[in-house]
């Protein structure tokens, strides 16, 4: 018996032959995953991590996969006013239109093509592929071709063109300007654009295979790129990941045995561990039960005590405290560096709206503090009104508080990181010749007995 092979084509006829899907060509799923997930952070002002998260859901990558759409998200944020000028001064009119992915697509590819060490035919063959296949962006991929090729071809003129602010966007870096100076400003726009480093608080003596320096903050600064848990130590609860700026604050207040101390709005839990790890008694009050479960596993592996309360630090009902530490939710410039899509995603508004949000936990935290008691008020914010306005709002409004300076002998704080009024003031330039440090603001504050 014949198989059935099928209707015979009529006399004369010539065969065709059905066009399948073209292939893909190599890294293209993991370019369209950073270029989705590129216009998801910008349009739905998400971070990058949530973004990748949600766009490999659907298209899963490997690991390897995954760090390379990382790596491509990440370069595109902290380089994107570069590549936004290369790019508008070489299309015909100025600007990229609206269509689809375009837009993140061109970001991501460009962002490769002139900073990360892949090879630039994958970036532009990868790109255009990505227009060709959707609907809207298909009829730019021509011009997405030509402007993607011409760059690649003008990359030296580009780099040594651009100047040393343009990654910052132009309203963040008036901000600093005015509030720190343009020296200070331009220090900060250039270690923007630089990877950040990685420091250790360390809880036993560190082994001397980590290799690492000691910083004058007290913190240790990795030399390595090796993984954090295949460093020696790590399982064991030796030290935790906490930039050299973060680690500050919780030192203000020279946590001893016997205290009873509140770290606000405590997740991941590095402060918390830092006052632990003295012999305080600490009670952690995080809002999300998620992030309080993280601050859970973090204390367990470094093998320290505190009380977790899973709650909102405005509606708290507890005893008075000897210290507190309100390490407030901000807007988070001081982290731009290591979350650089921070600086295109907030805006004034949301800097005012969270200066609001916490000067109402300020106030509610020093109302939970014992007459003598020391508060610690901290943001990972460049912005003064998260900072130093937010402090002399709340003295000029609680004269029961006074402040107590932050110093050098006391302290073992860089004189370079100490405002003309005592408090804490890290810039990202500060620690500059070891590599910067977060942005940080932190104010000792005390209740008169």
């Amino acid at each position: 018996m014949s198989r059935w092979q099928g209707p015979k084509r009529p006399p004369g006829a010539r065969e065709t032959r059905e066009k399948g899907p073209r292939a893909e060509p190599p890294g293209f799923r993991t370019r369209l995953v950073a270029a989705r997930a590129h216009r998801r952070v910008l349009r739905e002002r998400r971070p990058i991590e949530e973004a990748l998260a949600l766009e490999t859901k659907t298209l899963q990558l490997p690991p390897a996969d995954l760090g390379l759409a990382r790596a491509i998200l990440t370069v595109a944020f902290r380089r994107r006013g570069t590549i936004r000028l290369a790019m508008a001064s070489r299309a015909a009119t100025g600007e990229i239109a609206e269509a689809g992915p375009l837009q993140p697509l061109l970001e991501t590819a460009v962002a490769q093509v002139l900073f990360m060490e892949v090879p630039d035919h994958a970036a532009v063959d990868c790109a255009v592929e990505i227009a060709k296949r959707d609907g809207e962006a298909k009829h730019y991929a021509a011009f997405a071709n030509a402007l993607l090729r011409r760059i690649a071809a003008e990359k030296n003129e580009i780099l040594a063109a651009t100047p040393d602010h343009a990654d910052a966007p132009e309203w963040l870096f008036e901000r600093w300007t005015r509030a720190y100076g343009p020296d200070a400003a331009g220090a900060m726009a250039r270690i923007h654009r630089q990877e950040p480093p990685v420091d250790l608080t360390a809880f036993a003596t560190l082994s001397p295979d980590i290799p690492g320096r000691m910083l004058s903050t007290g913190s240790f600064r990795l030399e390595t790129e090796a993984a954090i848990p295949a460093l020696p130590g790590y399982a064991e609860g030796a030290f935790q990941v906490q930039d050299a700026a973060a680690a500050l604050p919780a030192r203000l207040l020279h946590a001893r045995p016997g205290q009873r101390i509140a770290d606000l709005c405590a997740a991941p839990g590095g402060k918390t561990a830092q006052l632990a790890a003295a012999g305080a008694d600490v009670v952690a009050v995080e809002r999300s039960a998620q992030r309080a479960e993280r601050l859970r596993d973090n204390l367990a592996r470094l093998k320290l005590a505190a009380e977790v309360i899973v709650g909102d630090a405005l509606t708290l009902e507890t005893e008075p405290f000897d210290s507190i530490l309100l390490d407030a939710p901000c807007s988070a410039t001081g982290t731009i560096r290591r979350h650089p899509e921070v600086a295109w995603t907030k805006t004034l508004s949301d800097i005012l709206a969270l200066a609001r949000q916490q000067a109402a936990l300020l106030a509610s935290a020093a109302g939970r503090l014992k007459p003598g008691g020391v508060l610690v008020y901290a943001t990972c914010s460049l912005e003064p009104e998260e900072g130093e306005r937010q402090v002399e709002a709340f003295l000029a409004n609680h004269p029961q508080f006074l402040r107590l300076p932050v110093t050098v002998s006391q302290d073992a704080v860089p004189a370079e990181m100490i405002t003309p009024d005592g408090d804490l003031r890290v810039l990202p330039s500060h620690l500059a010749p070891e590599g910067g440090a977060d942005g940080f603001f932190a104010a000792r504050l005390q209740r008169r007995v």
